[in-house]
C-alpha cells in the first residue's frame, strides 16, 4: 500500500517559529505516514542540541510523533539498501538510510526538504519537498 514517509527535517518544523513551514509540516503530518527509528534519533539530537528542548518536552514531542505515525525499525536489510542508494544516487549516508526505510515501508512519497525535489528513487519512490512553492 503506497504511503508517505516523513524525513526528520520536515518534523523539526512542527516546533519551529516559522509559522508557514510549521503549518505545512502539520498538514503533511495530518495525512499520516511512516518514520523510522533513525528519524526519532535525529529528532532527539536536534531537539536537545539545537532547539535546546528539555528532556520532558523532548519525550513528549517524540511520544506525540510515535502515536501519530508508524515507526519502522532499522534493519541490516535497510542498511544494505541505504548503502546501494548512497552509491547509485550520490546521497549522503543518512539521507540514503532514510530513503531505504521509505522503500522498505512501501512508501511512494518521501517528504523531505533536504533531498532533490521530484527525484525518483527506484521505480516507486519520489522525493517531494512540502515547502516548495507550487509551480
Amino acid at each position: 500500500m503506497p504511503g508517505n514517509f516523513i524525513d526528520t527535517n520536515v518534523l523539526i518544523y512542527l516546533a519551529s517559529d516559522d509559522l508557514v513551514k510549521a503549518d505545512r509540516a502539520e498538514a503533511t503530518l495530518r495525512a499520516g505516514g511512516v518514520i523510522s527509528v533513525q528519524v526519532l534519533n535525529e529528532l532527539t539530537n536536534v531537539a536537545r542540541r539545537k532547539m535546546r528542548m528539555n528532556w520532558p518536552d523532548t519525550h513528549m514531542f517524540l511520544a506525540m510523533l510515535r502515536a501519530l505515525l508508524t515507526v519502522r525499525p532499522i534493519t541490516v536489510e535497510t542498511h544494505e539498501t541505504g548503502l546501494a542508494l548512497a552509491e547509485r544516487y550520490k546521497l549522503s549516508t543518512y539521507d540514503a538510510m532514510i530513503a531505504a526505510s521509505a522503500l522498505h515501508a512501501d512508501c511512494d512519497i518521501l517528504w523531505s526538504e533536504d533531498m532533490q525535489h521530484d527525484m525518483a528513487l527506484g521505480e516507486n519512490l519520489r522525493i517531494v519537498n512540502p515547502f516548495r512553492a507550487p509551480g
